[in-house]
């Protein structure tokens, strides 16, 4: 098994450098690959003489839009496979449960209600109001469906999915009922919000993401032997001497803040959290310690591929990506169901 994980790592890292410098090539403005060595080389040696233009759509525009996208894939994936492992369900994704639209209607109320908001808060708080509002969105419809489905020391994962999808479907209406009665201006905006983009990247943003996810993850990662111990039933985990309380409020927290920071940098982007952990328990099996990791590299690497596809499939116009997201992630969605399926 370790070989195996070796290998698939050391693919994937081959993978993402690959998708790296496709995602620094292409776009409307073409650069080819003397250019791209030339502004590689620039970054260790200042003496380099590059074209402004060709720097600045390399150094200001792609690079921290491709690094954003390999930071919130990775934050998603490993989010979306501690989920699962902590509800013992596949199904179980930020998207499915309702913590993503919880989130996005949290950025829209903040959005459209921001100016009479504002009043209330302190100054400093007033240009992360979004973010912060999206971060107490997932968290809040997270504890509250965690609530409703446990029970006498257990989690339901049937009332789990069911309160998910009716908490999703009040938060959907209520953005819709936002985007109706918003002006111009903010429509721009809660159209972003639904439908996600990489678009607004630079770097202050990815260096905001990489300092909460380089956290986050990291405890996450830290969670294959509870998770393994999980899926053999929260009362067997705790004659295993696994803490279940404690490590399902330590996902909760911190699956929130990922989730949170991610819908208020780039919008909904859905079944990133599915498809990739989904595929790779088909390929290696069910063992955490080996999914997560796995699952922040190759859903950096599912990311990125969606933004290039985004922006050079119908350039000069950008698809959503959460649009190509979805693409991606129904068949997978209707894979799972037809596996339940021949399971009854």
């Amino acid at each position: 098994m370790q070989n195996r994980f070796k290998w698939y790592m050391s693919l994937g890292l081959i993978l993402l450098i690959v998708a790296f410098i496709a995602s620094s090539l292409l776009g409307v403005y073409q650069l080819n690959w003397n250019d791209f060595m030339l502004l590689f080389k620039s970054i260790f040696d200042d003496t380099v003489a590059v074209n402004p233009t060709d720097a600045y759509i390399f150094f200001d525009v792609r690079m921290p839009r491709s690094i954003l996208a390999i930071i919130m894939g990775a934050g998603l994936a490993v989010t979306g496979t501690s989920l699962q492992g902590m509800f013992k369900n596949p199904l179980a994704t930020p998207g499915i449960i309702g913590i993503t639209s919880g989130s996005a209607l949290f950025a829209a109320v903040a959005i459209v209600l921001g100016g009479a908001i504002k009043e209330f808060l302190p100054e400093i708080l007033h240009y992360s109001l979004i973010s912060i509002a999206a971060f107490l969105g997932a968290l809040l419809v997270m504890m509250l469906v965690y609530s409703i489905s446990f029970k006498n020391g257990k989690t339901h994962v049937v009332i789990m999915l069911l309160a998910g999808v009716a908490i999703a479907a009040l938060a959907e209406a209520t953005t819709g009922f936002l985007t109706f009665i918003s002006k111009d201006d903010e429509l721009r905006d809660l159209t972003f919000w639904r439908l996600g983009s990489l678009g607004a990247a630079n770097w202050p943003k990815v260096i905001i993401l990489f300092m909460i996810n380089l956290i986050c993850i990291s405890f996450l990662l830290g969670n294959g032997k509870a998770l393994n111990a999980m899926m053999l039933g929260e009362e067997n985990a705790r004659h295993l001497g696994i803490n279940v309380k404690k490590y399902h409020a330590k996902i909760i927290w911190l699956s929130s803040l990922v989730i949170g920071a991610s819908v208020a940098f780039a919008g909904t982007i859905a079944f990133v959290g599915l498809i990739v952990p989904y595929i790779l328990r088909l390929l290696l099996g069910s063992d955490y310690r080996i999914v997560l990791p796995l699952s922040a590299l190759f859903g950096s690497l599912l990311l990125l591929t969606a933004d290039i596809i985004s922006r050079t499939t119908l350039a000069p116009i950008e698809i959503p990506i959460g649009i190509i997201t979805a693409f991606m992630g129904a068949p997978v969605f209707i894979l799972i169901l037809l596996q339940f399926k021949k399971a009854l």
